[in-house]
């Protein structure tokens, strides 16, 4: 009888120890979002202004996308598309209240308490979550990230302009958790110039404290955004005619190359994916640079939401390797949990898809999908495979008194829809529309539907979750 439950012991054992073997550990994440960096502002992306070697050694070392989409041209609506995996417009993020492109200071609306996000997917399958750096999806208590899935928060409620720009605004808080640790006073900004070190240095004690159990870390950069800053040491690494932004750049790569380093010296390397990626595009005027690509940050051509985008992950990706495949922020959402095993409500419309194929196969190819360029309530392109369709006809007025029920054909003037080849023709510089109609029928056609799904303007469509909007807002800081 004893050599029985001895012999079971041991089965038990056994395949317990098996179990343990064959389930994986669930990965590391971080995420190093930029703030207005240019697709072409690293040199790793053909710049040769910035001097970025920390990022440039993440690319050989790792897998680089020549074909990644930011969630939208400007900041709070990119921000809402990687939290929920969705396009702003599908969450009621992509205007404010007063129909703007980005949320304000004293905003009536964030992200609504009911969106679960993509940190409180982790969270609840215990993964430790952090935010380092700006948040911009409401500024009200209801809305802060530690009401939304994340433990810890250091940063910035909203951008670093916007009491720079608008001085009715109330001084620029800096926030740890829910308190605000540090203000502007007397119509002076507080110096920001320290603050991607601050982050970064707070976030690498973050992690040394939470390292025992997997980690979500998202790195929100302040910088590049305008106004720049940087710490005196790397003005010498940019010839860019605008140094501050130059600087700037090259202090995220530093900070880029200390996370990595820890990351080694800790052994975390091999169970830590680590993205780095852009909110949106840059302005040149601020001395960002999108390469061939047309147009810049606020504008659906590529250049303001074609954005870099390295993934590191020592092991598990291939060093040297490149992406072609179209990928968008709001694809990190279903693959951060299908690496981490974890199943997502599937009753709950999403946009974007599990990439992390890529990740392990990048040459792969798979059926195209379309992908769809909202801006400020409207949708103005639509993207499948290599064909890409601008739609920047002019509303007529019965259209805008009547979207709902409007067509493309109705409202916007078919010669003024244009059609390119992003393969062969990346800076959108041929119109090919007359020579490929029934493409142009294919992709207006995806985009119509799109459209009856999620309205347009302030026509929201039946598809759109309608945020929650906060009444008689209040200031973080009242009064200077």
């Amino acid at each position: 009888m004893k050599n029985y439950f001895l012999i079971a012991f041991q089965f038990l054992i056994a395949t317990t120890y098996v179990s343990a073997v064959d389930t994986p550990k669930p990965p590391n994440i971080i995420v190093i979002f930029c703030d207005d960096l240019g697709f072409a502002d690293l040199s790793s992306y053909g710049s040769i202004w910035n001097q970025t070697p920390e990022i440039d050694q993440m690319a050989v070392e790792g897998l680089r996308f020549t074909n990644f989409y930011a969630g939208a041209p400007v900041c709070t609506p990119s921000r809402a598309g990687l939290m929920t995996g969705c396009y702003a417009r599908r969450v009621d993020m992509d205007l404010d209240a007063k129909n703007r492109w980005v949320l304000f200071p004293v905003a009536e609306k964030g992200i609504n308490p009911k969106e679960i996000t993509l940190p409180e997917v982790l969270k609840a399958e215990g993964y430790s979550t952090a935010i380092f750096g700006k948040w911009h999806l409401g500024d009200q208590p209801e809305f802060f990230p530690t009401r939304h899935g994340f433990d810890y928060w250091f940063g910035l409620p909203y951008s670093n302009d916007m009491e720079v720009i608008k001085r009715e605004d109330p001084p620029l808080p800096l926030m740890r958790n829910d308190k605000i640790i540090q203000q502007s006073k007397e119509l002076k900004v507080f110096d920001q110039s320290t603050l991607t070190k601050r982050y970064t240095d707070e976030a690498i004690q973050w992690i040394d404290k939470n390292k025992k159990k997997p980690f979500f870390l998202y790195l929100a950069h302040t910088m590049p955004h305008n106004p720049v800053a940087a710490r005196s040491e790397f003005y010498s690494r940019t010839v860019n005619p605008e140094k501050g932004f130059g600087a700037s750049v090259a202090e995220i790569s530093w900070s880029t190359g200390e996370i990595l380093s820890y990351l080694r010296k800790e052994n975390l390397d091999e169970n830590t994916l680590v993205i780095f990626t852009s909110d949106n595009g840059g302005n040149p005027h601020w001395g960002a640079s999108n390469g061939i690509l047309k147009g810049k940050k606020g504008q659906t051509t590529e250049g303001g939401i074609r954005v870099p985008c390295i993934a590191w992950w020592p092991g598990k990706i291939k060093p040297g390797t490149t992406c072609n495949a179209p990928a968008s922020v709001i694809d990190f959402y279903a693959t951060f949990s299908s690496l981490a095993n974890i199943d997502i409500d599937s009753e709950v419309k999403r946009d974007g898809m599990d990439i992390s194929q890529y990740f392990f196969n990048p040459k792969k190819e798979v059926e195209p999908r379309p992908f769809y360029y909202w801006h400020v309530g409207y949708l103005e392109a639509v993207r499948y495979g290599n064909w890409k369709l601008n739609l920047t006809g002019e509303f007529t007025d019965d259209a805008k008194k009547n979207i709902a029920n409007s067509t493309y054909s109705d409202i916007r003037s078919l010669e003024q829809i244009q059609l390119y080849d992003l393969y062969n023709d990346p800076g959108e510089t041929v119109d090919v529309s007359k020579e490929h109609p029934e493409i142009v029928h294919k992709l207006l056609g995806m985009a119509e539907k799109e459209r009856i799904a999620l309205g347009e303007w302030t026509n929201k469509g039946p598809e759109v979750r309608e945020t929650l909007y906060i009444k008689n807002p209040q200031p973080l800081i009242k009064g200077r």
